[in-house]
């Protein structure tokens, strides 16, 4: 099966729910830079939720460019995948109106957890598909990152509950563990 069209069709998804989420942020009532300040919950949730799918697009985009099949499976874990990453305009305007509220931050730390469980799926599915290069396997290694993401998700839900801005921080350091480049894939694309 040719990955060309699961790649397109991912990029597409993305791209939409990106724009919906742009789409969310509304203008202040007023006119001054302190009505601005009503809209700052909104507009870090905001930049958090597109941290997180731009380092879902980033490595999906190397995960399929390292990889050399597709299958059924690995377009149903994929499609699995973009189900949670649909609902971030959800979560992200949740947390947003309700200026960071306990019970929408740890919705919003369980749609992250559900989407890092779901790409996790997506690249063992890779790995499995037949006829799949080994340079896939290789360049995944013991996939750290992709293990220890829901991981602390996870410890920042409960956090929620009683810290929800401790919580915020919590899973901004996910975004930034994964922002900072990993070279794998691109050294397994070079070798």
């Amino acid at each position: 099966m040719s990955k060309g069209r699961l790649e397109a069709f991912s990029d597409g998804v993305i791209a939409i729910i990106i724009t919906i989420m742009v789409l969310e942020l509304r203008p202040p009532e007023g006119s001054s830079f302190e009505d601005l300040t009503t809209l700052l919950p909104t507009f870090v949730a905001y930049v958090l939720s597109f941290g997180l799918l731009g380092t879902y697009w980033a490595n999906h985009h190397h995960l399929l460019q390292t990889a050399k099949t597709v299958d059924g499976r690995v377009l149903w874990t994929n499609l699995h995948l973009l189900f949670w990453l649909s609902l971030f305009p959800f979560g992200t305007a949740w947390v947003g109106d309700s200026d960071f509220a306990s019970m929408p931050v740890a919705a919003y730390g369980l749609l992250q957890m559900f989407a890092a469980v779901a790409y996790y799926g997506l690249v063992r599915s890779l790995i499995a598909a037949p006829d799949q290069t080994p340079v896939l396997a290789v360049a995944v290694g013991r996939d750290i990152k992709g293990k220890l993401s829901p991981i602390i998700v996870l410890i920042g839900i409960p956090v929620a509950l009683v810290a929800p801005l401790l919580a915020m921080a919590i899973y901004l350091a996910v975004v930034i563990m994964w922002i900072v480049p990993d070279r794998r894939m691109e050294r397994a694309l070079h070798d």
